[in-house]
């Protein structure tokens, strides 16, 4: 029997308008810490609207609060620069896929919004978001603004796979 919950996939999909930190500038990557695992995506040189496209695969065993992501400049010389940081809370995500399994009898192939978040004072939302079901799984797009910076925005999707185990891939440590 095994001790995981779930599979979550964080797709980091891009950056806009991020924060000057070099000349003219940044080199920015993400951290992403889920729980006690961080996975990190690769620098995108002297970019302010960087494309990652990068997908990260955590095992869960418990589920954790929210999902953490920091942006930073990547420097040669010297620390990184904090380019700022958002979150996203799970719990959304998790009560969707509770309504996902008290429906699947009746949902098909196709789209469903399941639950609707809007932006407030307490997460780093953008604009209105839905946790939705998409062919079989549970998915949240979110456009998230980066806090304690002047300037940014970062694209990320989020899959939750209730019951799934895998192995941690794709650059954790």
């Amino acid at each position: 029997m095994s001790d995981r919950v779930g599979l979550l996939k964080v797709i980091v999909s891009h950056g806009k308008k991020m924060a000057i930190r070099d000349f003219r500038s940044s080199d920015p990557y993400v951290i992403i810490r889920v729980g006690n695992a961080t996975a990190k995506t690769k620098v995108i040189n002297s970019c302010l609207n960087p494309v990652w496209n990068e997908e990260f695969t955590f095992d869960i065993k418990e589920p954790p609060q929210a999902i953490q992501f920091e942006v930073f400049d990547k420097d040669r010389f010297k620390h990184d620069d904090k380019m700022g940081h958002a979150f996203i809370d799970l719990q959304p995500i998790f009560s969707a896929s509770k309504l996902k399994r008290a429906l699947q009898s009746k949902l098909t192939t196709g789209e469903m919004k399941l639950r609707k978040v809007a932006p407030n004072s307490e997460n780093c939302l953008l604009e209105d978001s839905f946790v939705m079901y998409l062919n079989g799984d549970v998915v949240f797009d979110a456009r998230l603004r980066l806090c304690d910076v002047e300037t940014g925005e970062l694209f990320v999707k989020v899959k939750w796979f209730e019951g799934v185990t895998a192995s941690v891939s794709s650059g954790l440590k």
